[in-house]
């Protein structure tokens, strides 16, 4: 306690005594799988659009969703803004204090549950993560796998016997700033480490061989083809009265399922396959939209290449620009309402269904700003005048 007095670090969502729950609890659940230093931007940004449990709750889905954007793992926001309501409906918009009520909340689990008991309540609750399980491991010279649940059963029981009384919050986050620092992977920093006199795989020279590695599946890669189809068509404006004429470049974006990975969030067209055979298969695809594109069979090289690292999986992404041919009919909604749109700004610009779907939209590139691109595609939307300049 006394070396995290002196060297604990400078994060924004920390704070002297006790903490507010909703900011550990948003904090908590950025930092799952995400780096540290990732999410000092997004909670700051996050805290000055959804100061407190109120705020958040009143928004929209998709409002949480675009501030998260960049973040990956949407399933936590989700998660985390179904949370926040129920707490609203269920207890008065006050975060339970008790392992059993909030345990109930979706998307916390024991790790956060602990966090938010200690850290903004006082409570003697463990807050075990990677960190912790390393330097216990350490300490105690734990060579079992570490992620076995009776290995994190027994480590998480010390860690309860060793707990701060007083300061249960801080000890929490002490071991995890020991663990980010100091008693880091693979080597070390055992020099400047405050129990390097009772580590006990210090003193058997194991330091560097405990915790006991896990041996990671390989992770399949799979290509993918993006197509980024733009068009040329006088549109009507479909919010205002005059309906006046208005040539406007239009790209096509698709809306993905309410469920799987990166569920709900919209993306350039896309199919598993690469080269020739990835080009002919978007085509055709396409195609029984009613959406037919210039040749895209003919050899030609990709505009932009993206890898995308997900848990499971990598997408090796080639990125293509594309016309479509002739003026193919689109479907134009009676109001932005139809169009499922709720944001003012939405309203005021011209929107298009494509045969009548509404998941399958054309949109201008002031538009594509104010829809929540999924994942690498937002990388797509951020440089668009760039790759929509190639050919």
């Amino acid at each position: 306690m006394a070396w995290y007095d002196t060297h604990k670090r400078d994060l924004p969502w920390r704070s002297e005594g006790r903490r507010d729950p909703y900011k550990v609890w948003v904090s908590e659940i950025m930092l799952q799988q995400t780096r540290v230093e990732a999410v000092k931007s997004y909670y700051t940004n996050w805290m000055e659009h959804f100061p407190d449990i109120p705020s958040l709750a009143a928004a929209e889905e998709d409002d949480a969703v675009r501030q998260w954007q960049g973040l990956g793992y949407y399933s936590r926001v989700r998660n985390l803004h179904k949370a926040v309501r129920e707490v609203m409906e269920n207890y008065g918009g006050k975060v339970p204090d008790t392992r059993e009520e909030i345990r109930k909340l979706k998307g916390i689990g024991d790790y956060t549950a602990g966090a938010i008991l200690s850290m903004a309540y006082g409570k003697r609750e463990t807050a075990v993560d990677g960190n912790v399980l390393r330097v216990f491991a350490r300490i105690y010279s734990i060579a079992e796998n570490i992620l076995f649940p009776k290995v994190k059963k027994e480590i998480t029981a010390l860690v309860a016997a060793r707990q701060d009384v007083l300061r249960p919050g801080d000890f929490n986050e002490a071991l995890m700033d020991l663990g980010a620092t100091v008693c880091i992977p693979g080597q070390p920093r055992c020099e400047v480490c405050p129990l390097v006199d009772v580590c006990l795989a210090k003193k058997a020279g194991k330091e560097n061989e405990i915790p006991l590695r896990i041996t990671k599946k390989e992770v399949p890669v799979e290509p993918v083809t993006v197509f980024v189809v733009r068009r040329k068509k006088s549109v009507p404006d479909c919010a205002g009265e005059s309906h006046t004429e208005a040539e406007s470049t239009l790209y096509l974006l698709h809306r993905r399922l309410a469920k799987g990975l990166l569920a709900g969030m919209w993306e350039f067209p896309n199919c598993v396959g690469e080269g020739k055979k990835g080009r002919e298969a978007l085509s055709s695809f396409l195609a029984e939209k009613e959406i037919l594109l210039a040749d895209t069979t003919a050899k030609r090289k990709p505009v932009k290449q993206i890898r995308h690292v997900f848990s499971h999986k990598i997408w090796q992404m080639n990125v293509y620009c594309v016309e479509v041919k002739g003026e193919e009919a689109s479907v134009l909604p009676a109001s932005a309402a139809e169009a499922g749109f709720t944001k003012t700004k939405q309203e005021e610009q011209p929107c298009m269904f494509v045969s009548g779907e509404p998941d399958w939209r054309w949109v201008t590139a002031e538009q594509i700003a104010d829809y929540n691109l999924a994942g690498p595609h937002n990388i797509i939307g951020r440089e668009l005048s760039v790759i929509a300049g190639k050919k």
